[in-house]
């Protein structure tokens, strides 16, 4: 109860009592929260289901006429937050049906598409979907203790941050097999760190102001190789229950090994979530293609939400959607963020095995070759839309260079020294 000399709510203020705490809600302004968290919802369902879109993509989109829209720029920030939470979960669907990753997926990819191949795709969307449901539920609270230590390292890591990503691009080489496929993947991480470095910085000509060669580069990468390899694919083969084979320990293992590494992502440039996937998984032991997508898919979630406690810790942004924040200017209140960001990675749980189930019985009719070569056309429009003529030279040339590392058996996750190595020339 409220003490006698204090005032009542009020009128349109309605009281809660919980655990003996009076909690005054606003019921218009709650309702208009939701709608704008819906709203983030439907636009991160939209990107996460286009091939090659990246969420940073449609995040600087919504920046750019985020001032236009009417409402509290709180709520704006939180639709922004809720449609990069929500790409997260289902980004997955295209990249295991169509072959078309966002890159944070690239180290699911090829093992995703093993399981498609083996009629257990179904499985693998509810995998992915568990990946990211963990890595939320746990990163929530390992975010202020990891938050506090970070601050506290964060100097010393970013005085030496051409040794890390240096080192990190070793592990990955001397993993390999065998000789001949670290050669590939030394030569692949150099190769792709030369063309990042030789187009990053370009600002093209584009019919979208707010594109950049992120797009092209991670679409010739990473996703135009796969549709190549497709053109004379028979497709999506009959797919079986869906039934999750892995046992629930071990997914709980892996969604927590994917929540710790997301925190490596949100707090350390230039480290993607699939580079810091394959990293975690040789230190903690193979686990197959399963492992692959349960951890692939916990970092770049688990992601989003390290990433908004580094964006109010330190100041800086890790993400493009956080960058769209930040050129929103949007506050920064943290609650608001955390209940968007909790309701979206519902939302994208529930949708994952729904949509994806979908996606899959669709392509398993369709005829693989001409979807295929139809997306392929979509990759370059995307790049062109984005980067201009300058965009589509460099998506043609990445993707000649995203067919080497899986020709030679090497990971693909060797082709994110795009990022890596300018950063560890100091460009």
């Amino acid at each position: 109860m409220l003490p006698a000399t204090q005032s009542r709510p009020p009128t349109f203020l309605t009281a809660v009592d919980l655990a003996g705490v009076r909690i005054l809600l606003d019921p218009a302004l709650a309702a208009t929260a939701l709608a704008f968290v819906a709203g983030g919802i439907l636009l991160g369902t939209v990107s996460g289901l286009t091939p090659g879109l990246h969420a940073n993509n449609m995040a600087l989109l919504l920046a750019s006429v985020a001032p236009a829209v009417p409402g509290p720029p709180r709520l704006v920030g939180a639709a922004l937050l809720a449609t990069g939470v929500v790409h997260t979960f289902l980004d997955v669907v295209p990249a295991l049906a169509l072959g078309v990753p966002d890159p944070a997926m690239a180290a699911s990819a090829l093992p995703g598409h093993r399981l498609v191949l083996e009629g257990r795709g179904r499985e693998a969307l509810r995998l992915s979907a568990l990946g990211s449901g963990l890595a939320v539920v746990l990163a929530v609270p390992l975010a202020v203790p990891v938050t506090r230590a970070m601050v506290a390292a964060y100097p010393t890591l970013r005085a030496h941050l051409p040794l890390v990503l240096g080192g990190v691009a070793l592990v990955l080489v001397v993993t390999e097999r065998d000789p001949f496929r670290m050669l590939v993947g030394a030569g692949s991480f150099l190769a792709s760190g030369a063309l990042g470095w030789l187009t990053l910085d370009l600002d093209p000509a584009a019919p979208l102001a707010v594109g950049g060669m992120l797009t092209p580069l991670f679409a010739g990468l990473f996703g135009a190789p796969v549709l190549v390899d497709a053109l004379g694919g028979s497709g999506v083969p009959q797919q079986d229950d869906a039934t999750v084979a892995t046992a629930p320990g071990t997914v709980a293992r892996l969604g927590a090994v994917g929540a710790l590494a997301g925190a490596v992502v949100g707090y350390i440039p230039g480290v993607s979530s699939a580079v810091a996937a394959t990293v975690a998984l040789l230190a903690v032991g193979g686990s197959g293609a399963r492992g692959f997508v349960v951890t692939t898919s916990g970092v770049n979630t688990a992601n989003s939400i390290f990433a908004l406690f580094a964006l109010v810790a330190l100041g800086s942004p890790r993400t493009g959607v956080l960058v769209a924040l930040e050129e929103a200017r949007t506050p920064l209140n943290l609650p608001l963020l955390l209940a968007a960001a909790g309701l979206a990675a519902v939302a994208g749980f529930c949708m994952v095995p729904l949509v994806g189930d979908r996606y899959l019985r669709r392509l398993r009719d369709a005829d693989y070759g001409r979807l295929s070569a139809a997306v392929l056309v979509g990759l370059v429009a995307v790049s062109f839309v984005f980067a201009g003529p300058v965009g589509v030279g460099v998506f043609l040339v990445a993707g000649g260079l995203g067919l080497v590392p899986a020709r030679l058996g090497a990971r693909r996750s060797h082709l994110m020294g795009v990022l890596m190595g300018p950063l560890i020339v100091g460009a």
